[in-house]
């Protein structure tokens, strides 16, 4: 067997170290999609026990704890979908609330749902679906969130995408109808089904069944929005 000589040595540990020290490449850039009620996505999925989210524990980007049930915990790039946007898979019916975001999620139009498990979270892989976007997030606040925390490479992509798409986010968007939402503190969102609204019979008149509407609460006008509250760095 050959050996190795001193200045070989050397050269394959300084040629591991350069590796160990290289900056993390950021995922390939993708075009935005339209922002509409309606969106065609690319979804993961992750869970707090994987080693790149053990540091966070059962956290999520606001510091809050994940959510799983009723309402789920999903991440993404916050350009996109900026953090408190609810929406449904319709293939599923699930909900979930962009709370979180990730190294491998910035300036893509991939979103990563939460599971409570690593079993449940490799049973949903990779599946494209269409999400219904029934309640979208709040831009400025979430720009405020990020900018102190620019040092981080990601979080510059998505600072960049938000500047870039200002107006756009801005922009008042059709949300799902019909649908109910009340979201007095954005922990849990309650979203209810359809239900038919029936007017009272005018006299000698058969009885109207009035059209579903969207029925959104004041506290969704109400800022600072307490979901933003008392966020932590990260």
């Amino acid at each position: 067997m050959r050996t190795l000589t001193p200045r070989i040595l050397l050269a394959a540990f300084a040629l591991g170290l350069a590796a160990c020290s290289a900056p993390r490449p950021l995922p390939k850039y993708q075009t935005p999609i339209a922002r509409t009620r309606i969106q065609s996505v690319r979804t993961t999925a992750y869970t707090h026990t994987e080693d790149d989210h053990t540091q966070y524990s059962n956290r999520n980007a606001l510091g809050t704890r994940l959510q799983y049930g009723r309402i789920n915990s999903a991440a993404a790039d916050w350009s996109r979908w900026p953090a408190g946007t609810v929406f449904r898979i319709q293939e599923t019916g699930e909900i979930f609330q962009v709370d979180d975001y990730g190294w491998a999620l910035a300036g893509t139009n991939t979103i990563d749902l939460y599971k409570p498990s690593r079993s449940a979270m490799n049973a949903w892989g990779v599946k494209h679906v269409t999400i219904e976007n029934l309640q979208w997030g709040d831009p400025h606040r979430s720009l405020a969130i990020l900018r102190q925390r620019s040092k981080y490479r990601h979080i510059r992509r998505m600072l960049d995408g938000m500047e870039g798409r200002r107006a756009e986010l801005e922009r008042p968007v059709e949300t799902a109808s019909p649908v109910a939402i009340a979201t007095p503190a954005m922990e849990p969102v309650s979203v209810a089904p359809p239900i038919a609204r029936v007017e009272p019979p005018a006299p000698r008149q058969p009885k109207i069944t009035g059209r579903a509407g969207v029925v959104v609460t004041s506290a969704q006008r109400v800022a600072p929005n307490p979901f933003f509250a008392n966020t932590p760095p990260r």
